[in-house]
């Protein structure tokens, strides 16, 4: 891309930054006053006061003034948008008042499917077993696959909101983690919309890391969840590199692997898979002893390691990047235990 193009890039991670910086402060006071707050009620809830729950607002607004002033309008974007718009919507009400788990979720495919009909849609991906050879996908599986891509992240992205500054700042690192794949590919729309996205979280984020003052409520994480589940679409798997499919399942990989050992869990157990519990990985950091600072900061490492390796497998190849996840892998556990023992050390006197 020419510099003007990567000025625009700047320019609209930088525009949703100060926007949604700008306006969460306004979040934080009507929420209060319209009480829209979450107040914690069960044993799920690590927080032990009453916060502004519509943080959301402000994350999509940020998006959506920096995407209008800089990308292209075209048919995909307009159903990345409409899509988001949804989801905001069913966030907001569902956060006044929640909505039954179903209902959700069909709400949820409704706006996958608004994507998928305004050309969203995992088409083809590489061969994995065969070089320069792709596998086509005809309308009806291609169309599936995406909505189930869509839901599934929008839904794992939701998942891992259960700490101050989890879940925009995993998506904010992801985001990263897909913009420089656009760069690499000159998809400017897919940058611009990206770079917005990272924008906004990152705007959004010090009101929200621990002690959080605001939470972006299920309008917020859904709303991420939405927009880089089709965003992958557009820049990741449409690249043309053998290992292609992996890009996304890795940049992505904490809320996806999480979420898939959620349903695992739940269904083994006995329980119905779209009940919450308090076992997901950012739960059992909190029990191991670690503060919530600490947990956030270990699942920011992990899913900074994943969107590298991705990085480093599509430039220098698939052992580099299993070289980097083994690397910080050894450096995070071996951190992880010398806190444990710390803590141990400390009960003990």
């Amino acid at each position: 891309m020419n510099m003007v193009n990567n000025m625009c890039v700047f320019l609209a991670l930088f525009v949703a930054f100060l926007i949604t910086f700008s306006s969460t402060p306004l979040m934080i006071v009507l929420g209060y006053d319209l009480g829209i707050v979450d107040t914690p009620k069960d044993t799920r809830r690590v927080h032990k006061k009453s916060i502004p729950l519509i943080g959301g607002i402000g994350i999509f607004y940020g998006f959506i003034v920096s995407v209008s002033c800089f990308a292209i309008i075209d048919d995909h974007v307009l159903g990345i948008l409409l899509g988001g718009i949804l989801l905001v919507t069913l966030g907001v009400f569902d956060d006044i008042k929640p909505i039954k788990a179903s209902n959700k979720l069909v709400i949820q495919i409704v706006a996958a499917s608004i994507a998928v009909l305004c050309g969203v849609k995992i088409e083809y991906i590489a061969n994995p077993f065969l070089k320069h050879s792709f596998i086509n996908f005809n309308n009806w599986f291609s169309s599936f696959i995406t909505i189930f891509w869509i839901v599934g992240i929008t839904n794992a992205i939701n998942l891992i909101d259960g700490l101050d500054g989890l879940a925009v700042g995993v998506s904010s690192i992801a985001s990263f983690g897909m913009l420089s794949f656009a760069l690499f590919l000159n998809e400017l729309n897919v940058s611009i919309m990206v770079a917005a996205i990272a924008g906004s979280g990152l705007g959004f984020l010090p009101y929200n890391f621990n002690p959080a003052k605001i939470f972006m409520g299920d309008a917020g994480s859904t709303f991420l969840g939405f927009t880089l589940a089709c965003l992958s679409i557009e820049g990741l798997f449409k690249t043309h590199a053998v290992i292609s499919f992996l890009v996304p399942v890795l940049i992505l990989g904490f809320p996806v692997f999480d979420t898939i050992f959620a349903i695992f869990r739940r269904a083994l157990s006995g329980k119905h898979v779209m009940l919450p519990d308090k076992e997901h990985l950012h739960h059992k950091l909190i029990d191991f002893g670690f503060t919530q600072r600490q947990s956030v900061s270990i699942l920011y490492t992990m899913t900074a390691a994943l969107s590298l390796s991705a990085v480093v497998m599509y430039i220098k190849g698939f052992m580099r990047a299993v070289f980097l996840i083994l690397s910080v892998l050894f450096l995070v556990i071996a951190s992880a235990k010398y806190v444990i023992v710390e803590k141990r050390k400390q009960n003990g006197k």
